[in-house]
């Protein structure tokens, strides 16, 4: 029996599909007028919006404004408050800033300058991004690539850089203000499969973004079809992060090149290759509209793996019975539960995160939810410089109440798995907060990391 949910979950309109193919359109901050369902709210809201979306980038579509949101429940809905920006998303001084220059001038210029201001305060690219995980060959930087772990290449194609629709907690956020200083991308290549044969040690790459769907097919089949000559045969899986699925599922059913894209995937299955499509859903409303559910149907035709992930978000998922009812329907859907996140330290953080023992709880609480099928999903997880660091508990041990912790990925490959402890913090919502247990100055891994950012060559010994 599904759970009982303590907001309103009136159906939304459905999606037929016999209808005419739905247009892609999009809106940005610089089009909240042309937004017909935002005249319900007061002028004062729309200025708030507009005062937050010039600092922390905006943008959806119409199928997200039709057939996502509840407008009955404005502004409780979870995917209103996904895609469109609120007030509290910025500090009270941030926010008085900018509404102040907008206020007294429409100089774009001016705008930009004071928005840039406060972007620098959000910690625009957390976890060493562009400092730590940037690989280099003969001493220059390799634009658009990423190599954080072993195994795993990330790969940033210049013609992804954008997404169907922005989510308000992204922690890429600065891949979209049109800084070019703030931004991965790669348009070459060469460059990207030139590197991946000098490293056999990779097996799965990571195409990523933005958003790889918002590229035409045959931009793909260039990065792609490569993978499947012989002197990359050890790329064994090629996963594909994306939004689409929630945001614009007919990339995948009725877009020009729809097709095109679902042969695509086929093809590189048959030459054996491991092919994840790694779906961002947030809330269980996303999976209920019939085009994303043929979506789901025709990629998993192709003999491709749809796996799921998603943070924990205040204000949206903050509920163990969210979480295990779009875990039971992505079961249903044939979909595989992979990652519960903790929302990390950058953006509009304070809006979005809860303390680790919520989460913790949330997790453990709805995981009780579901079968074995659905426990596949791993978390809750940070993201951190170090590697992904799992909050496994909380317990007492020799008398002292601690977080039970361990790498599920790490820069390290010998940290994988290793139990360590932290002090019990009740208000800590990220890793740095923590401090460790037992009386030890340091975390075991902590003279090695610190190390390696000191000394950013030992980073580049793959």
């Amino acid at each position: 029996m599904a759970p009982v949910f303590p907001f309103k979950t009136r159906q939304v309109e459905p999606v037929r599909l016999d209808d005419q193919p739905e247009a892609f359109q999009v809106y940005t901050e610089r089009q909240f007028d042309k937004i017909e369902a935002l005249n319900q709210l007061s002028e004062t809201q729309r200025f708030e919006m507009k005062v937050v979306a010039n600092i922390l980038p905006f943008r959806v579509n119409r199928y997200v404004i039709n057939h996502l949101i509840d407008w009955n429940n404005i502004p409780d809905d979870p995917i209103f408050r996904l895609v469109f920006p609120q007030k509290e998303m910025l500090s009270e001084n941030d926010f008085e800033q900018m509404a102040a220059v907008l206020r007294s001038t429409s100089d774009r210029s001016l705008i930009v300058q004071k928005a840039n201001e406060i972007r620098k305060k959000l910690n625009p690219h957390p976890a060493g991004q562009q400092t730590l995980n940037v690989p280099y060959e003969n001493d220059e930087p390799i634009d658009g690539i990423q190599h954080k772990y072993r195994e795993t290449v990330l790969f940033f194609p210049s013609q992804g850089q954008v997404c169907h629709s922005f989510c308000s907690f992204c922690f890429r956020w600065a891949q979209f203000i049109g800084d070019k200083n703030l931004r991965f991308s790669n348009k070459e290549a060469y460059k990207l499969h030139s590197y991946l044969a000098k490293h056999r040690n990779i097996s799965d790459l990571l195409i990523t973004g933005g958003d790889p769907m918002v590229m035409k097919t045959d931009h793909l089949v260039t990065y792609l079809d490569a993978l499947l000559k012989p002197e990359l045969d050890h790329i064994q899986t090629i996963r594909i992060g994306t939004k689409s699925l929630s945001f614009w599922p007919q990339r995948f059913v009725s877009d020009d090149d729809s097709d095109d894209l679902i042969e695509l995937l086929k093809r590189i299955v048959q030459a054996g290759k491991h092919v994840a499509i790694m779906a961002h859903f947030n809330h269980w409303r996303e999976m209920m509209t019939p085009v994303v559910q043929e979506a789901i149907r025709r990629i998993r035709k192709t003999g491709a793996v749809i796996r799921t992930q998603s943070p924990l978000l205040n204000h949206i998922n903050n509920d163990p019975d969210v979480w295990a009812y779009m875990w039971q329907e992505q079961v249903r859907l044939g979909l595989i539960p992979y990652y519960m996140f903790v929302e990390r330290d950058t953006g509009a953080r304070h809006y979005f995160e809860v303390p680790l023992v919520r989460a913790w709880e949330v997790y453990r609480q709805a995981i009780q939810k579901v079968s074995g099928l659905a426990r596949t999903v791993r978390g809750p997880s940070m993201s951190t410089g170090p590697g992904k660091v799992e909050i496994q508990g909380v317990s007492e041990i020799a008398g002292e109440k601690v977080f039970v912790l361990r790498f599920l990925q790490g820069r390290n490959p010998d940290w994988i798995q290793r139990p360590f402890y932290a002090q019990f913090d009740p208000e800590a919502t990220w890793f740095e907060h923590l401090k460790p247990a037992f009386g030890e100055e340091k975390f075991f891994f902590q003279d090695e990391y610190e190390a390696m950012c000191k000394n950013k060559t030992l980073l580049r010994s793959y």
